[in-house]
């Protein structure tokens, strides 16, 4: 085992690819084990990782999302959204949070969020007298609730690493967690801009916000697809995602006129490239899962966790502070695929619900994407706005203190990632 870990640190030190990190550690624990019989089993085990039929989900999301910001979607989301906030103080701010609620039920990735809303938002933000960290801060504490409200890639990459819980518990998990966070982000928001003295804007006329509201109303019409389709049992995960790309093609191409043939495939060439990380990681992670389960490391993790404290509440912060630190330096896949094999059965073998530990760990290592040094969110988001990275951090604390609270409530209160899921049976 203890060559396996070496082999892991050092090649993360040196700054190897995450994937190449995760392969040649399970390697080297799988010769420690069982020597050159057990390396036969490598391949079968990377085949494994993404030979489910759930991953088929992925690309058909990440191209849904393209679409719809190929097609102009983000536009028509601020305007409605403009309609609703534009005559209270901050209005840009809280227009900033509440798009990225819509667009998380569009793209379930945070980059994607961050790059569509902050590309529009920032520069008008700073245009209306806001401050340019203030800026990229808000955009990028708010578009990591992208993950958090189905549809999620990262959802289902936890769904086919840990098999043990459904993607569609995860989706419904979920949709509490990201609104508090959406909540928590608005309360900020307001109090800042209160005591900024941020700008108000004219507000909008009641036919010119139902015409924004109409406009917006097809695109606002994907979350439903896919949410309804799963959660009623109408479709599977996939039918959802394919089907909501054709939708996709055609209101972009029908309704809003906005989506051509060259902007089609720009969405495909990205696509690829972003799936074929995606893929290569969880290859990857099966190798290095594999010589978790069969080493014992998550029962030794399980004992260590105990030995710091009996309370299920301080091993649970104990364990987010070890996510916290863990995103720091890594994003949000390759850390999902590196810890989840190890600490997920130690906390069962604890006593904790599988589906709320769950949650919870995605809820924390997405808040780490607005974390230093790594933090990508907040690094592209400052990159936008033109402000130094280390401004950004200062302006991102007030939100960063808010979402530490909702970690705090949804480890405290269990129900809240559960409840929903109950309800559905």
């Amino acid at each position: 085992m203890t060559p396996a870990i070496l082999a892991f640190v050092v090649l993360l030190l040196i700054g190897a690819p995450v994937a190449i990190v995760m392969a040649m550690s399970g390697l080297v624990g799988g010769f420690m084990l069982g020597g050159e019989r057990m390396l036969g089993i490598i391949a079968d085990r990377m085949f494994s990782g993404v030979s489910g039929f759930l991953l088929i989900a992925v690309p058909y999301f990440i191209f849904t999302a393209e679409l719809m910001n190929q097609g102009g979607l983000t536009q028509k989301l601020i305007a409605f959204n403009n309609a609703l906030f534009g005559r209270v103080r901050g209005a840009l701010s809280h227009v900033n949070i509440s798009v990225s609620v819509f667009f998380a039920g569009l793209t379930g990735a945070a980059i994607t969020d961050t790059v569509a809303i902050g590309k529009i938002m920032i520069p008008e933000m700073k245009k209306q007298g806001y401050d340019a960290e203030y800026a990229a801060a808000i955009t990028a504490c708010s578009s990591i609730i992208g993950p958090i409200i189905p549809p999620s890639v990262v959802m289902v990459v936890y769904a086919t690493l840990l098999r043990d819980i459904s993607v569609i518990d995860l989706f419904a998990g979920g949709i509490i967690p990201g609104l508090l966070m959406a909540g928590a982000l608005l309360l900020v928001s307001f109090f800042l801009a209160w005591k900024r003295g941020y700008p108000k804007q004219a507000p909008t006329p009641f036919k010119l916000a139902v015409v924004a509201f109409l406009v917006a109303l097809p695109a606002m019409v994907v979350p439903l697809i896919i949410l309804g389709g799963i959660l009623s049992g109408l479709t599977t995960i996939t039918e959802a995602s394919g089907f909501a790309a054709v939708y996709a093609i055609v209101i972009g191409v029908v309704f809003y006129r906005n989506l051509t043939w060259q902007k089609i495939w720009q969405a495909l060439v990205v696509t690829v490239r972003f799936s074929g990380v995606v893929f290569f990681l969880l290859a990857t992670s099966a190798v290095l899962g594999w010589f978790v389960t069969r080493s014992g490391i998550a029962r030794e993790a399980a004992g260590l966790i105990t030995t710091f404290s009996d309370s299920a509440f301080l091993q649970l912060m104990l364990v987010c502070v070890l996510l916290i630190l863990i995103g720091t330096v890594m994003d949000v896949l390759p850390a999902l695929v590196v810890v989840a094999p190890v600490l997920v059965p130690a906390m069962i073998q604890l006593g904790f619900d599988p589906l709320h530990f769950a949650i919870l760990m995605i809820v924390v290592l997405n808040v780490s994407n607005v974390t230093p040094p790594v933090g990508m969110t907040l690094m592209t988001a400052a990159r936008i706005a033109n402000v130094p990275y280390e401004r950004a951090i200062i302006a991102s604390l007030p939100f960063y203190t808010a979402y530490l609270a909702v970690i705090v409530l949804l480890a405290a209160f269990p129900a809240l990632s559960t409840w929903i899921p109950s309800l559905l049976g």
